[in-house]
């Protein structure tokens, strides 16, 4: 089975698609995660050694491009912007990488996934970069129903008037296909039927 180092992991969103392709999953991140379903190890994910693995996931912070953090950014709060020294790590590095971030940030969007298009009742665009320079002819996303989004820490007002409701956690796991995570923790996370997409692409790069 091949090891995948699951870098910036949180609570495991996307630990659980790849460990779903036929993947053995170990997490990386600076901070506890005691929701993580696989091995873990509390560290830094810019220094952690990325040797003795198949192939490598990140997914840096993403609050420096997203519109849920925007009006933090401009009362002047500085997330980190760790894409490019990323990326700079993984090129040094002889086995396939994906990097994972949301629209706006400065990845490269080799492949785009929805909830639309893995079968999810879930609006949550994610760009994928990855080693390879993969690529798909992707059509629009389409939602013919009014979807739940897990953005921020809350139930933004356009949420709310999309749905004519307030969401529940129960609703927010069921349409991220996560049922392990706290509200806080869905905000971070992939759904793992994303990465259960891109690992059958990464398997095809060992073929």
């Amino acid at each position: 089975m091949p090891r995948i180092l699951d870098l910036f992991c949180g609570a495991g969103g996307a630990a659980m698609g790849y460990h779903r392709a036929g993947f053995e999953v170990v997490g990386v991140d600076i901070r506890p995660q005691p929701h993580y379903p696989f091995e873990f190890h509390q560290a830094d994910a810019m220094t952690y050694p990325l040797d003795g693995f198949d192939a490598v996931h990140a997914s840096p912070p993403c609050q420096a491009y997203t519109q849920s953090a925007l009006t933090w950014r401009n009362r002047g709060k500085e997330y980190p912007r760790l894409i490019g020294p990323t990326r700079d790590r993984l090129m040094q590095i002889q086995v396939p990488w994906i990097i994972e971030n949301v629209p706006g940030a400065p990845v490269r969007a080799d492949y785009i996934l929805c909830g639309c298009r893995v079968g999810l009742a879930l609006r949550r665009r994610r760009y994928f970069e990855t080693s390879w320079e993969g690529w798909e002819m992707v059509g629009p996303c389409v939602h013919l129903e009014p979807v739940v989004s897990v953005v921020g820490h809350g139930a933004p007002s356009w949420v709310r008037e999309q749905l004519g409701y307030n969401p529940t956690i129960a609703q927010y796991r069921a349409a991220m296909g996560i049922d392990w995570m706290n509200r806080n923790e869905l905000s971070e996370a992939i759904p793992p039927a994303y990465t259960e997409w891109i690992g059958g692409h990464l398997l095809r790069q060992f073929r």
